[in-house]
């Protein structure tokens, strides 16, 4: 009984608590979300942006040639990425740190029998790889965020639903049975007593 108890209580603090992280997830994911949308709608700006500068390089000089230009140009430039984990309202979030070193100042090609589009398309493609490795931490995050929703969603409504009514049940079933036995006894004891007395008047 007093076992039941405790876990009962344990079981109604614990819902407690699961609601108020359910409510800390909920502003989480309201506050991500206008965060999500922002770096959502720079990264297709971006890669609109880079495929309709790629579309006009390849009409230029031909896909070829920008392939050819594409593979000189891996020599040049050196990728550096480092990946960090921090934790966030007890969510453990990767961090993306992206850097692009290039050996030479000056460019792997000639500016003779190139499309004068490649230059901006080399800068909007630098600047869509950082956008993409944002909009995908971002990403990430409003996802793990809505997975851990789900899971103390899930939690509350075992507890509320299952655990804490089957423990008052059981409660109230063993403190019905104590109440029963009680009463018997009770009345047990008062039969022994009416005994004892009819016993003492006839002696």
């Amino acid at each position: 009984m007093i076992g039941l108890q405790k876990r009962l209580v344990f079981a109604v603090r614990g819902e407690t608590f699961l609601e108020y992280r359910r409510e800390q997830l909920v502003f989480q994911i309201k506050r991500l979300w206008k965060e999500y949308l922002e770096i959502r709608s720079n990264f297709i700006a971006l890669f609109k942006q880079s495929l309709i500068k790629l579309n006009q390089t390849y009409e230029e000089m031909g896909k070829n040639g920008v392939i050819l230009i594409s593979k000189l140009s891996r020599i040049q430039y050196r990728p550096m990425v480092d990946i960090q984990y921090q934790k966030k309202a007890g969510i453990v979030v990767p961090r993306i740190n992206f850097e692009l070193f290039q050996e030479e100042k000056l460019p792997a090609y000639t500016f003779e029998g190139t499309s004068h589009f490649l230059d901006d398309l080399i800068i909007l493609l630098k600047g869509f790889f950082k956008a993409t490795i944002e909009f995908s931490e971002i990403e990430d995050l409003i996802l793990k965020h809505a997975i851990s929703f789900k899971k103390v969603n899930r939690r509350i409504n075992g507890l509320k639903n299952m655990i804490i009514p089957k423990l008052r049940m059981n409660i109230k079933q063993i403190r019905e049975i104590l109440e029963e036995i009680e009463r018997e006894n009770y009345v047990r004891l008062k039969k022994t007593k009416d005994l004892i007395l009819s016993k003492e008047k006839t002696i």
